[in-house]
Formats: structure tokens, C-alpha cells, sequence
């Protein structure tokens, strides 16, 4: 199995939508040997063919399993599932059992990848995509980032901590403005080049004063107190990996989790919950964020924190830097749209976040 490294595979109209190659099937099938059950079936559930990741969902003689393939380097795995162990075996909450290899590990090790087993929670289910689920979502955030305090990796895993990478951050979105911007005129004959070009100055501006804001807040203060006080993000939350199930909402899909500030991911579910109503509501995030808080609270400087991230123009560098991969597939008539809306959003923003940025009083 080691001879053989496991590379990301192409997807295209004569593969199907679940296709995985061969070698990696088969590498699969040695994997399951080293686990004290039998296979009654296997059935892909996700694949990621740009990272090599898949998931299976396996019938065994055990019950049901889910065996994944985690694409990111073995160290980082190492983080990732130390972390789950932490939080069921210490910390009791609602994520998925690592089921342990006939040699009493977490994982296997094959074609340069780690592989694990994990119990399949049955009977999940997305919540509602309303306020009651949000703000069930946003209660399941907090209690996660509360249980996950006090992590500490195993020795042989690095440490993926964004803590201190906030400040980077913000400027490589500046940074990556000018990008845009020079793209647009190389591009300047494409659809939604003149169109990028018109909105980019303010949206670079806005980045810029988000980074002087958050050089004047207490950020720098709150790192100080490590990686294990603030316990860990998921990095992708949301209505699929946040679902209910029969005794309370479950979190999932743990393989990117790092040290961070929590109130990242709250403010990422924030934006995108914004972003899927077309508009900013002042209503739903104070929910929200009073949901969230009655499980992990929130301190004035951390809520200045997430006024200042929700300050970023980050829905249009998420959507826009894909300019950068294939400019003459990106900057068509779609794209025009899709800025337009991203726009008429953005200005419905700024009263929102007027309204609500003294709220720390309410929600102390």
C-alpha cells in the first residue's frame, strides 16, 4: 500500500458524478481489513477529485460506519482526528465515535493518506432554513467551540492554529483586490470587466479600514491567551455539516477543524446566512448571536472582534477570486449578475451592522 501515492483524479462527461479510480477502491478495501467487522456493502457518499478525499457509508456487521479518505497531509489528519477523539471521549459531544482499528488505532495509513472509521449517526437531518434554524444551528456552534476548549494535539500531529493569522489575513484580501483589478484591465474587453473594475476601489477600502480596525481592537490581546483557551473552529459550518438528530444537534465533518477564535465561524454563517436572503437583517443576526451565546458567551472584545470580521468584504472576495484561475471563463455576463447582487446586498449591510455594534451591552 505504500508504494502507491493518492493523487486528486479529473471528473468529466465520462465519469459519473460519485466516480472514484480503481486503485483507490482497492486501497479502500485493504483499509477495511484492519477494522474487526464485516462488509455487507459500501456506497459512495462524496468525493472531492480535486483534493483526493472521498467518503464511503458502509453496512458492516457492526451496524452502519462511514470510512473516510481525508485528502490533507497525514500530520494534519493526525490534528484533525485527535480532536474528534477529544471532544467524544472527554468532552461527550454530539460528533461521530472514531471506531478504533483490530490494533486499537485511529486511522490507517495508506497511499500516503490517512484513512478512518468513524460511527454513521443515523436519522440526521438539515434544519429548517429559517430563523429557528439558524439559531439552532448557531446553539450547536456554540456548545462545539465551548467542548472543544482545552485540545491539546498529539505529539506527532502539527498544530493548525489560524489564531495569529487574523492580521495576514485581512491583507492578502487587500492584496488580492489589486489582483482583481489588473485582471479586469488585461480583460478589459470581457463583459464583467468594467464592471469589476467600477465596484473594486470600495470594496478595497472597506478591507482596508476593517484592517484598521481590527489594529486598533483587542485582538492582539486576546490571542495572548493560546491556542487551548479558545478551543477549535470547524471552518465549515453550515445547514449540511450542523444537523439534528434524535436526542440534539450533531456537527460533523470535522477533518478541517483549527485553533482559532470561535467567533469566526459564527460571523462565516453569519455572511453566508446574509448572503442567502439577498439582504442584511438586523433581527436574525441579533437571534443568532443570542443563540450562540447562551451555549459560548461572547465578551464585549470579543463581539468587537465580530463586528470587524463582518465588516470585511467577504462575501465578494469569496466570490470573486476565482477570477484569478481562468479570467476568460470568469469575467462573462453571469458574473455581472452575480456582482450586481453581491452589491445591492453589500448596501443593506451597513445599516445592519450600525444598529447592532454597541448590542454587547444585551447580549453580556
Amino acid at each position: 500500500m505504500e508504494s502507491i501515492f493518492i493523487e486528486p483524479w479529473e471528473v468529466d462527461e465520462s465519469t459519473h458524478e460519485f466516480f472514484i479510480p480503481d486503485y483507490i477502491n482497492e486501497l479502500a478495501d485493504k483499509v477495511l481489513k484492519h477494522y474487526d467487522f464485516s462488509v455487507e456493502s459500501i456506497q459512495v457518499v462524496t468525493t472531492k477529485p480535486d483534493k483526493g478525499g472521498a467518503i464511503w457509508k458502509l453496512e458492516t456487521s457492526a451496524g452502519p460506519k462511514s470510512l473516510k479518505l481525508l485528502h490533507r497531509r497525514p500530520t494534519r489528519s493526525l490534528f484533525s482526528l485527535g480532536a474528534q477523539e477529544y471532544l467524544v471521549d472527554v468532552r461527550h459531544a454530539r460528533v461521530p465515535p472514531i471506531v478504533k482499528t483490530k490494533d486499537g488505532t485511529n486511522y490507517v495509513e495508506a497511499g500516503g493518506k490517512l484513512w478512518f472509521v468513524a460511527e454513521w449517526i443515523e436519522s440526521l437531518t438539515p434544519v429548517t432554513k429559517d430563523l429557528e434554524g439558524a439559531k439552532q444551528l448557531c446553539s450547536a456552534l456554540g456548545e462545539f467551540h465551548r467542548l472543544s476548549k482545552g485540545y491539546v494535539p498529539p505529539p506527532q500531529a502539527e498544530t493548525a492554529s489560524r489564531l495569529h493569522k487574523w492580521r495576514r489575513n485581512y491583507e492578502k484580501i487587500i492584496y488580492k483586490m489589486d489582483w482583481f483589478r489588473n485582471i479586469a484591465k488585461a480583460y478589459n474587453e470581457l463583459p464583467a470587466s468594467s464592471y469589476l473594475l467600477n465596484v473594486i476601489d470600495e470594496f478595497e477600502e472597506q478591507a482596508r479600514r476593517s484592517l484598521e480596525r481590527l489594529d486598533q481592537s483587542s485582538y492582539f490581546e486576546l490571542i495572548k491567551h493560546g491556542n487551548a483557551y479558545w478551543g477549535l473552529v470547524h471552518q465549515d459550518y453550515g445547514w449540511s455539516n450542523g444537523q439534528m438528530g434524535r436526542d440534539g444537534m450533531w456537527i460533523i465533518d470535522l477533518d478541517g477543524v483549527a485553533f482559532d477564535l470561535p467567533i469566526r465561524d459564527l460571523r462565516k454563517l453569519i455572511s453566508g446566512t446574509m448572503a442567502d436572503l439577498y439582504k442584511w437583517d438586523a433581527k436574525w443576526i441579533r437571534e443568532m448571536i443570542k443563540a450562540y451565546h447562551k451555549e459560548n458567551p461572547i465578551s464585549p472584545e470579543l463581539y468587537e472582534i465580530l463586528m470587524i470580521d463582518l465588516s470585511l468584504p467577504n462575501e465578494f472576495y469569496k466570490n470573486i477570486k476565482e477570477v484569478v484561475y481562468d479570467p476568460e471563463m470568469f469575467l462573462n455576463e453571469q458574473t455581472v449578475q452575480l456582482m450586481k447582487t453581491i452589491i445591492d446586498t453589500d448596501q443593506t449591510k451597513w445599516p445592519v451592522l450600525a444598529e447592532i455594534q454597541n448590542d454587547w451591552k444585551e447580549v453580556e
